[in-house]
């Protein structure tokens, strides 16, 4: 009997994604803070607190920009309380709004930005120019070219930002082997690695900075992901699955003090994402870097940054979500890019899970113990999706991801036999 096929999203008209901050009322700014914006109609907000994310919010006003920045204001003063009431409680015990705003680290630690990329020039252009918007007082920014078809990137470098990024080839497919490219020649203290389809917030390096600087025994820092545009269907059904955001409270996780959570350590996907990561050089270094058999252009299809966060916590490190180091993410147009992407965040999983078993086989019964109470804590998600009226394709993407886990360990072993896999 053939499957009924799945319908797509409900069709929704694009909505303008904005920044706004309740302390500078009525002005809005495009994500990565490219300018001033003038929604007029409907937007969907990523409220902050005097820099602060809180969250983000939708709101429709037809009597313009004044209008609908109230409509915000008090959609966020509803739905975002709780943060709104933590983050003044913040405020009258840190004036310093603990340790999110970093004016003048002493001294501030060098940082140098990888991003990697393939054949997206226009992409890499919009990213790279965000990066050089910061004002952080030392850091450097290189591009790694992955196994280009052509010399555009190369040129785009060369003729747009000469001097003030770098340059660098690696002929060898693989987004892990990519960012050991990079990390093999970066300069800095500490190591961010973004991709290309993202707009960096003015911020982000100051409060990586800022965070690694409160504890030296955090090895990792990850940050808030939110999205730069939603204008087609697929970007917003994607939003409503979640996204890639991680929440808008400061965590930090480690071995030495472990969360209720019973599946940590293996929870690497709440830890954060590799569009949005960062690590102490020395640190990732003695790892030996990111798994080649990992990543996206491997036939692991990706866990990269989840076994890298792993074993950060698993070496004694800790590892920190900082939300105020804030990423805009362009998230794919289409509704089969969509899909491929359930499936390779799936097959990520899966692969990081088999990697980091075999990189040390007596991690095997802790797993197997939490396994039943993952599988729970899945299916209570996928029944929560029901209510949501494009359940159908939720469950679809949900399907997908999960034929990936089942593919992942076999992507991680092709890339290990290929010759892939070793760092």
């Amino acid at each position: 009997m053939t499957a009924a096929p799945v319908r797509s999203p409900l069709v929704r008209p694009p909505v303008p994604v904005v920044d706004i901050d309740l302390g500078r009322p009525g002005e809005f700014r495009l994500p990565g803070d490219r300018g001033p914006a003038r929604p007029r109609r409907q937007a969907r907000a990523l409220v902050r607190l005097h820099g602060r994310p809180l969250g983000m919010v939708s709101a429709a006003n037809a009597s313009g920009p004044d209008g609908l920045w109230r409509a915000l204001a008090d959609t966020a003063n509803v739905e975002l309380a709780e943060q709104l009431t933590r983050l003044r409680a913040v405020d009258r015990a840190e004036p310093s709004g603990g340790g999110v705003r970093h004016p003048a680290l002493q001294p501030a630690p060098a940082i140098s930005v990888i991003v990697a990329t393939r054949d997206r020039p226009e992409m890499l252009r919009r990213c790279l120019r965000s990066l050089l918007r910061s004002t952080y007082p030392e850091y450097e920014v290189v591009v790694v070219d992955n196994a280009p078809a052509d010399g555009a990137t190369e040129a785009l470098i060369r003729e747009d930002f000469a001097g003030r990024v770098r340059y660098v080839r690696e002929p060898v497919a693989g987004l892990a082997r990519a960012h050991n490219t990079g990390l093999a020649r970066a300069r800095g203290s500490v190591v961010a690695f973004t991709d290309d389809d993202t707009l960096v917030d003015p911020g982000w390096l100051p409060a990586l900075a800022g965070t690694f600087a409160r504890d030296l025994r955090i090895g990792c820092v990850t940050g808030l992901i939110v999205p730069a545009e939603l204008e087609t269907p697929a970007q917003d059904a994607l939003e409503r699955q979640g996204g890639f955001a991680k929440g808008y409270v400061p965590v930090t996780w480690s071995l030495a003090d472990p969360p209720g959570d019973p599946l940590f350590p293996f929870t690497a996907g709440r830890f954060g994402s590799g569009a949005n990561m960062a690590f102490r050089t020395d640190a990732l270094r003695a790892l030996g870097g990111f798994d080649t058999a990992t990543g996206a252009g491997t036939p692991g299809r990706g866990g990269d940054d989840l076994l890298a966060f792993f074993e950060i916590l698993t070496a004694g490190h800790s590892l920190a979500y900082q939300p105020s180091a804030i990423v805009w993410h362009c998230h794919r147009r289409t509704r089969d890019a969509v899909a491929a992407q359930a499936f390779g965040y799936g097959a990520g999983l899966g692969a990081y899970l088999t990697g980091a078993l075999l990189r040390n086989p007596r991690r095997l019964p802790a797993l197997l113990r939490r396994l039943p109470r993952g599988i729970h804590y899945a299916m209570t998600r996928s029944r929560a999706r029901g209510a949501d009226p494009e359940a159908g394709w939720s469950r679809h993407l949900a399907l997908l991801e999960t034929r990936g886990m089942v593919y992942g360990p076999c992507g991680y072993l092709r890339g290990r036999l290929t010759g892939a896999g070793t760092r």
